[in-house]
């Protein structure tokens, strides 16, 4: 990063992108765990891919590293608690994280949420290493559609839904 670019300013201008929120999971058993990301892009639809971004020091990535195989679930705005488990700001960890939620496997067997906006099973493609994270490109095994309603969003810090960007005065972000 350019040593003039103070890393708060950087993290207050990306906190006013809005993204999708969704849980990234992998592991099986005992062995599950995953995290909550707003870094998820479609990569290419010939052939179906995905980039998912992951600090490299988080729990998840030894897992992810392991097991070539990953899941991710886009939640819809009356998942926000499963959100605020698999970020980690309820304390719980690895495959406690899973807990209060029914999951089911596709291709891979990663842990894919039944009751998602949709679940994506991934096998890894390549990874790519770059300073603190890596950008893990993932080759779509599967999709599950689930039930059409109000996305999950991050933006500005916390978690909102599209009803809530209606309401949000300009001044609170700008």
């Amino acid at each position: 990063m350019n040593p003039s670019i103070d890393p708060s300013t950087f993290r207050q201008a990306m906190r006013r992108l809005a993204g999708g929120v969704g849980v990234v999971t992998v592991g099986s058993g005992a062995d599950r765990t995953g995290f909550t990301a707003t870094s998820v892009t479609s990569l290419s639809a010939e052939p179906p891919t995905v980039l998912v971004c992951i600090n490299r020091n988080a729990s998840s990535w030894s897992a992810l590293s392991d097991y070539r195989s990953f899941g991710i679930n886009l939640l819809n705005a009356d998942q926000q608690p499963l959100a605020d488990r698999f970020s980690g700001r309820t304390g719980e960890k690895g495959s406690a994280r899973f807990f209060g939620a029914r999951w089911k496997t596709l291709v891979t067997g990663a842990p894919l949420l039944e009751g998602a906006l949709a679940a994506i099973d991934c096998t890894v493609e390549e990874v790519i290493e770059r300073h603190s994270h890596a950008i893990v490109i993932g080759r779509i095994e599967a999709v599950e559609l689930g039930r059409w309603s109000d996305p999950l969003l991050y933006w500005s810090g916390i978690y909102r839904t599209t009803r809530d960007l209606e309401t949000v005065p300009f001044s609170a972000v700008g």
